[in-house]
């Protein structure tokens, strides 16, 4: 599982103790908000997150000491910090950890995290987009079901497809601060059916059988 807006190629595998410490849904939220919105003060998270000041400058600091977050010296002040998170992305993988253990528990509470924050972000565009969007931008916007029938390969191989073209605008839109550009999110979700079946081989048919979108 990869946060969703870095290039595979500058992705942090987490450790166990890096896990653990991101393990926490306020320090998710923290690390998630500074990734869509860019540097912020403590106060001005806890703002947006409905949480205390305080709540959010302890978890703060706890993300920076396992590099998840950094001070934004740029545009800090004597009176208060600013922070931004660190450039490089995250990667979860949780197969690497045994099904019972502290490190599984913690990577399936950061992913849950994470989920909750996309799917909170769907359905405030689905609530408001067009009270609040100007048109072009709603028009613009899509949410897209495409009901495929793939092997293990072709789905990898779009999986690794979709990514390199969310790598290049990665690269495009890297800058911070460009006239005309706003926080856009690029939500993926690809997964196998699970109370569907794996069609069997057929030794007769040579032919891949793959449908289009539905």
């Amino acid at each position: 599982m990869e946060t969703p807006d870095q290039s595979p190629a500058d992705m942090r595998k987490l450790d166990m103790t890096s896990l653990k410490a991101l393990a926490h849904p306020l320090r998710v939220k923290l690390f998630d908000a500074l990734s869509t919105y860019g540097p912020a003060t403590a106060s001005g998270l806890a703002e947006r997150l409905g949480e205390s000041s305080g709540a959010t400058s302890y978890h703060l600091r706890q993300l920076e000491k396992h590099g998840f977050v950094r001070e934004d010296a740029s545009k800090g002040s004597a009176r208060e910090r600013w922070w931004e998170r660190s450039p490089e992305g995250i990667t979860v993988v949780q197969t690497e950890f045994p099904p019972s253990s502290a490190e599984r528990a913690a990577s399936d509470l950061v992913t849950r995290e994470w989920q909750v924050n996309r799917d909170a972000m769907v359905n405030e565009f689905i609530a408001h987009g067009t009270d609040r969007l100007e048109r072009e931008w709603f028009e613009a916007s899509t949410l897209d079901t495409s009901n495929l029938r793939l092997t293990l390969e072709q789905f990898t191989a779009l999986r690794l497809e979709l990514q390199a073209v969310t790598e290049r605008y990665y690269a495009i839109g890297k800058a911070r601060g460009v006239p005309g550009t706003r926080p856009v999110q690029i939500q993926l979700n690809a997964f196998p059916v699970m109370d569907a079946e794996v069609v069997p081989a057929d030794p007769d048919s040579a032919a891949d059988n793959v449908s289009g979108t539905a």
